[in-house]
C-alpha cells in the first residue's frame, strides 16, 4: 500500500526548540517560513526523500462529516469519543488489534516499537478471515494515517480517513506525502503562543538539518540509510526550552546567505528510492497541497525568486 518505507523509520526525538522557532518565522499569507534572506519551505522533493511517502496518485480528499459515529462503529467496530467527533481513542484502537499492551520498553527505539505492534497486528489478522479481518486492517491504517501521517496532538486518534477506507485496494493510490505536507503546513498557521505542532514533525526538523545546517541542531548518521530521516539524530542541548527558542530564532538574523543550503540532495542516489524517481515529475512546481477538506498551496517560486531563479 506504500507505507512500507514510512513505517521503517526510526525513532527521530523531538527538537522542541527547533520547532518552536521555526513556528515564530512562519508566515501565514504565504504558507512559508521568513527569513532575512527570503522565503522557505519543505518540498514535495524532501518530503519524498525524508518520508519515503508518495507524491504521486489521487489527492487525499473526500467527504468530511460533523460526526464520525456510524462509519467508525461500521467500519472499526468502536465508538468515537464524542457524538460530534471525529477521535477515536489510541488505547481502543490499539486493544481492538491485540496490541494494546505493546507500550514502549526500556531501550526500545521507535522502529522497534512500530515492527513490534505491527507484527502483533499481523498475527491477531492472521487470526481473522474475510470481513473480520479488512475491519482489522482499516483499524490498523487507522492508526497509521491518523496518528503518524495525519497526527494529533495527545492520544485521540483522527479518523477523517474512514471514507478512503471503504474500498482497500484504493489505499496505495492516494499521494499520502502531499497530504502529510499539507496538514503539517496547516498546523504551523495556529498561533505561536501554542506550543508544538499537529502532524509529522520530523519532516520539519530533518529539513532544517539539511538546509540550515550552521544551526547544528541534528548530527549526521548511517549516511546510505534511506528514507534520509534514517541518516540522522537530534543533538541534545542541555540549556532551557526558552533560552534554545530566542538562538534559534534570532541565529538566521546573522547567518550568512551562503551558509544556506539550498540544494542538499545534489549528487544523491536514486537507486535504493523508487518513490523519489515517480515523484520526480511534480519537484518544482506550484502546487495545491490536499488533505480532505484543507487545501494549503505549495508556493514553490516563491522560493526559486528568493534563490534569483526565474
Amino acid at each position: 500500500m506504500g507505507f512500507g518505507p514510512f513505517l521503517r523509520l526510526e525513532e527521530l526525538a523531538p527538537d522542541v526548540a527547533l520547532i518552536q522557532a521555526l513556528k515564530e518565522r512562519w508566515d501565514p499569507e504565504c504558507h512559508a517560513f521568513l527569513f532575512p534572506w527570503g522565503h522557505m519551505v519543505p518540498t514535495l522533493e524532501d518530503i519524498v526523500r525524508i518520508t519515503g511517502l508518495r507524491v504521486d496518485g489521487q489527492a487525499v480528499t473526500g467527504t468530511t462529516y460533523t460526526s464520525y459515529q456510524e462509519p467508525v462503529e461500521r467500519l472499526l467496530g468502536l465508538e468515537v469519543r464524542g457524538e460530534r467527533s471525529s477521535l477515536v481513542q489510541q488505547m481502543a484502537l490499539q486493544a481492538s488489534l491485540g496490541v494494546a499492551s505493546a507500550r514502549r520498553q526500556t531501550g526500545e527505539g521507535h522502529a522497534e516499537h512500530m515492527e513490534r505492534m505491527t507484527d502483533d497486528a499481523r498475527a491477531a489478522m492472521a487470526e481473522e478471515e474475510g470481513e473480520a479481518a479488512d475491519r482489522d486492517l482499516r483499524r490498523f491504517l487507522t492508526l497509521v494515517i491518523g496518528k503518524l501521517i495525519l497526527g494529533t496532538k495527545g492520544d485521540p486518534v483522527g479518523c477523517r480517513c474512514l471514507p478512503l477506507l471503504e474500498d482497500l485496494s484504493s489505499m496505495g493510490n492516494y499521494a499520502w506525502a502531499a497530504a502529510l505536507l499539507a496538514h503539517l503546513l496547516d498546523s504551523l498557521g495556529t498561533s505561536s503562543r501554542e506550543t508544538g505542532v499537529a502532524g509529522f514533525f520530523p519532516l520539519l526538523q530533518v529539513w532544517a538539518y539539511y538546509h540550515l545546517p550552521s544551526l547544528g541542531r541534528g548530527v549526521a548518521r548511517r549516511r546510505s540509510a534511506v528514507p534520509l530521516l534514517q541518516r540522522w539524530r537530534f543533538c541534545r542541548d542541555e540549556r532551557s526550552l526558552r533560552r534554545q527558542v530566542t538562538m534559534i530564532h534570532d541565529a538566521p538574523d546573522t547567518t550568512p546567505f551562503g551558509h544556506v543550503q539550498w540544494t542538499p540532495y545534489v549528487g544523491e542516489s536514486d537507486a535504493a528510492q523508487p518513490w523519489v524517481e515517480r515523484g520526480r515529475p511534480y519537484f518544482g512546481r506550484d502546487i495545491w497541497l490536499h488533505c480532505f477538506n484543507t487545501v494549503v498551496p505549495l508556493h514553490h517560486r516563491l522560493v526559486a525568486r528568493t534563490l534569483g531563479l526565474h
